[in-house]
């Protein structure tokens, strides 16, 4: 790859992994209208689920076969059992502080509001199944490691290796993108610097993976204990704003030590 092209490269990944999406979804809304007969107004939850485990299989066949992404257990010799460990503590105690983030600020224009009711329709809907765990929660953190760390952020990294949190924050934001949702811009853009901080630091997606998986199992359970895609963290926690900064603080006692932890035991590659 001519290393003025990386740039280009990692653009066009991304806009790999959205069309993989979308002619996914495309071809399973014409299946289902011809088992219908007529044109769905919306999929259903199981062809929701269908769609998204084809565009998540395809991806990671594609960037696997075209050796776009490095796949190899080599980082496992290291025995980075608490790493993965303090993965976990980390992606618990950012939940709560990035939902407080989120959740400050303005609202959207009513343009916009309607997409991003639209979107957060389809969320729920693949979120109330039990199947939707195993697409939300484990499907798409490999996918979506392999893409946009293993392949983007890896590019990214080749072109500009002495500006590496510049390419750290491009990939963050192109992360942030791809999700295709306003309501949901923070959150994906700070996970995305976290996660591509632990693949600079380590040259593996696996701890990616596994705070990737942890974020979305703790969102997936928060949204089957409280359903609403209404709800604040306001109204869970009884309708107080001290106990809304109470636990924002807490959590960061929890995020902050998390951090320090994989900084001293993430081993520079």
């Amino acid at each position: 790859m001519n290393k003025q092209h990386h740039l280009f490269w990692a653009i066009g990944f991304v806009l790999i992994f959205i069309a993989l999406q979308i002619i996914s979804e495309i071809f399973v809304t014409i299946g289902y209208a011809i088992y219908l007969h007529r044109v769905p107004d919306a999929l259903p939850p199981l062809a929701i689920i269908l769609y998204m485990f084809l565009f998540s299989v395809a991806g990671i066949i594609l960037f696997w076969r075209k050796k776009w992404t490095e796949l190899s257990p080599r980082y496992l010799k290291s025995r980075p059992v608490g790493v993965f460990l303090w993965c976990i503590i980390a992606a618990i105690g950012a939940i709560i502080p990035s939902t407080f983030l989120q959740e400050s600020l303005p609202e959207w224009p009513e343009s916009i509001q309607k997409y991003v009711d639209m979107a957060e329709a389809v969320a729920a809907q693949l979120m109330s199944t039990t199947g939707g765990y195993f697409i939300v929660c484990l499907l798409a953190p490999v996918t979506e490691e392999i893409v946009f760390r293993g392949a983007v952020l890896r590019t990214l990294l080749a072109w500009k290796p002495e500006r590496r949190w510049l390419m750290i924050t491009l990939s963050a934001l192109l992360f942030m993108l791809a999700h295709m949702n306003p309501a949901q811009m923070i959150h994906p853009f700070l996970i995305g610097l976290l996660l591509g901080w632990m693949y600079e630091r380590t040259g593996s997606i696996l701890p990616g993976i596994i705070y990737h998986w942890a974020n979305n199992t703790v969102a997936y359970l928060m949204f089957r204990a409280y359903p609403s895609t209404d709800l604040t963290l306001n109204d869970i926690l009884g309708g107080s704003e001290k106990n809304v900064l109470m636990a924002v603080g807490f959590s960061l006692l929890i995020l902050i030590p998390a951090i320090m932890q994989l900084n001293m035991r993430m081993k520079k590659k």
